[in-house]
């Protein structure tokens, strides 16, 4: 890109976003798991890296958020992220993040035309919607914030606003898979310390000390035991390096930082 780039905001395209079935059935919802293509960024973080925490040019940043606020039909600067810290805490609120951000994992709102979102390197992005379009949220599920209870809690925060947990469904967008998560026995052990029934979430790695931690498996089988129904958009973001940022990927790479995608949803205030 070039710096005339910057003269205008860049316009996203379908190639540059995942939607997620069944949210997409549903008229009273907007919403997009955007990959890092079509934005203004450049070199290590090129595309449309959202990250306010990266060493991006924040006119960059800036852009690429108003860029998928376009999109999603929104209005301002970009969706409201919290400042992600990998816990269960979660985010009830009803205008935009103004000043400092909640250290939260999880953003819920009953306001239509307010855009939620969570942003992702790898972890695991995931958008809820109530069917009768009550409440929308996004939680930010890395096997921390899973294993914490991250997902329950941004259930229970829509409970809060009036939806029902028989209404809510869920959608994971791209994230770390299986074949690419490598990590080690110590983090089995606390999973397992947790419910021994969650070692069928990991397989045996290439050496006797390591695992390989499905991810997405654990997250689906949270959200049914929860009694919400669940569903994975299937793309894996370290193998997917033309689409998607990855941390790991990075740090395998020897890269001094990365970029972040997002993930973003809102009532439509024109239903």
């Amino acid at each position: 890109m070039n710096e005339a780039s910057l003269e205008a905001d860049p316009t996203l395209t379908q190639d540059d976003v995942v939607g997620g079935a069944p949210l997409d059935a549903l008229a009273h919802v907007r919403h997009a798991f955007f990959t890092r293509r079509g934005g203004v960024s450049r070199g290590i973080y090129e595309g449309l890296n959202v990250g306010i925490g990266s060493d991006d040019e924040p006119a960059h940043v800036a852009a690429n958020r108003r860029a998928a606020m376009h999109w999603l039909g929104a209005a301002g600067e970009g969706p409201a992220t919290p400042w992600q810290v990998h816990s269960p805490d979660v985010a009830v609120i009803d205008a935009p993040f103004v000043g400092t951000r909640p250290k939260a994992d999880g953003v819920v709102t009953a306001r239509p035309g307010l855009a939620i979102g969570v942003v992702t390197a790898d972890c695991g992005p995931v958008l809820f919607a109530d069917r009768q379009g009550r409440a929308v949220g996004a939680a930010h599920a890395g096997w921390r914030g899973a294993l914490g209870g991250v997902l329950e809690s941004t259930i229970a925060a829509m409970e809060g606003l009036g939806a029902a947990r028989g209404d809510i469904v869920a959608v994971l967008g791209p994230c770390i898979t299986a074949p690419n998560y490598e990590v080690g026995a110590a983090m089995m052990a606390e999973f397992i310390e947790a419910d021994p029934a969650f070692a069928r979430f990991f397989a045996p790695g290439v050496s006797p000390e390591k695992r390989q931690f499905d991810l997405p498996g654990f997250i689906l089988a949270t959200l049914e035991r929860a009694g919400v129904e669940g569903h994975f958009v299937g793309r894996c973001t370290y193998g997917e390096p033309a689409a998607f940022y990855s941390f790991r990927r990075t740090t395998h790479r020897g890269e001094p930082d990365y970029g972040r995608q997002l993930s973003a949803i809102m009532l439509n205030d024109s239903f």
